[in-house]
């Protein structure tokens, strides 16, 4: 079970803005989130993998803040995502796939040049966005959100060697959603959330990381 507490009193401890990685985490594991039709959540949520129509061909993209989950899930409404998962996934495999993410597009900031950039792409497994992050109610606000897109072999570990455990969650999105929508924000329980530590140097600024 994951552990839950109420939006506001996670809000007056998270960055108001910046790149900051958001999520629930310990010693040894950290929790990602990710919304899929039914076939393909029932399958991963009774078997602990991901399986059957989950197609290891196509990019997938993980998401550690949840609320971040929610606005582009609509609050498990919208078609095709009807399923929220919260994936637990080994930490030291965390770690890796931020060592190995790539922005999905040109920084200068970052990379020397285009051609690096594009040789970097190539190269890894990883696609990395920064994208503005959403109060409940689907709101932009200035602190950024990060998400992961994973393919080739970091796909296929991601799918059945990371992966600890599968929780549908979906239930308690939907008694959580009323809240949201209603602006009934004392009401509103959402997953504990705290800035993950990036503690290699190198990689925390390659990401673009502002709260390690």
């Amino acid at each position: 079970m994951l552990a839950t507490e109420p939006y506001p009193q996670q809000l007056a401890r998270w960055p108001r803005q910046g790149r900051g990685i958001l999520a629930q985490f310990d010693a040894n594991s950290i929790i990602v989130y990710q919304a899929y039709r039914p076939a393909i959540g029932h399958f991963a949520a009774e078997n602990g993998y991901f399986g059957g129509p989950f197609k290891l061909t196509r990019m997938t993209w993980i998401k550690p803040n949840f609320l971040w989950m929610m606005y582009r899930s609509g609050w498990a409404a919208k078609e095709g995502q009807e399923v929220v998962l919260a994936i637990r996934l080994k930490r030291t495999a965390f770690d890796q796939i931020l060592s190995q993410a790539v922005h999905s597009s040109f920084n200068p900031d970052i990379y020397d040049t285009r051609e690096t950039w594009k040789k970097a792409v190539q190269d890894s497994d990883v696609r990395l966005q920064w994208d503005p992050d959403h109060d409940p109610k689907g709101n932009k606000v200035e602190r950024r959100a990060i998400q992961l897109g994973l393919r080739g072999d970091a796909i296929a570990n991601y799918a059945r060697e990371w992966i600890l455990d599968i929780q549908d969650m979906s239930d308690f999105v939907a008694e959580q959603r009323i809240h949201a929508m209603a602006g009934n924000y004392e009401r509103l329980l959402i997953p504990t959330e705290n800035v993950y530590p990036v503690t290699n140097n190198d990689v925390a600024v390659r990401l673009g990381i502002d709260h390690v």
